[in-house]
């Protein structure tokens, strides 16, 4: 007899007084935090990853960085798409990189949701180095935008 209720064989989480929660699959504990924690034991993104070594939690970091930065430069790129292209080349091109942005951005929230403060800040980071060097003025050759230059090859992200 089946007794899992719908839930894939996990038992509802239980909340605990330090800030985590327990769910039971297939026999073992499993421990998710749900409050901001500072840490290098976390499981960012995948089950197991990093675990408890400090070199693989410092890769997860410079992994969060990274994707954070890539999305930035996504979606403030305007070199990708090459002047004259056909419309169904550029337009496919275009719905390409919003996939590989959306995804990123994604990966990214996702790692957040570990509720680790070193994921949360090297994702902030990325994106603020990116959004510097990629869609601030600072870099910018002319400081005024001519109505008829195109800003970058996506369309802003939108909440």
């Amino acid at each position: 007899m089946n007794h899992d209720h719908g839930m894939g064989g996990m038992a509802p989480a239980t909340q605990s007084t330090n800030g985590t929660a327990g769910m039971h699959h297939h026999g073992m504990m499993m421990m998710m935090h749900m409050t901001f924690f500072w840490g290098k034991n976390a499981e960012i993104l995948f089950p197991g990853w990093p675990g408890s070594s400090a070199w693989m939690y410092g890769l997860a970091l410079i992994l969060i960085f990274v994707l954070a930065f890539l999305v930035e430069w996504l979606s403030h790129s305007n070199h990708l798409i090459k002047r004259g292209s056909s419309n169904v080349s550029a337009g496919l091109l275009q719905t390409f990189l919003h996939a590989i942005r959306v995804a990123l951005a994604y990966l990214v929230m996702l790692a957040v949701m570990s509720f680790n403060v070193g994921v949360f800040l090297m994702a902030v980071a990325g994106h603020t180095l990116g959004f510097l060097l990629f869609g601030s003025r600072m870099f910018k050759k002319n400081t005024e935008v001519l109505s008829y230059e195109k800003t970058s090859d996506l369309p802003p992200m939108s909440c």
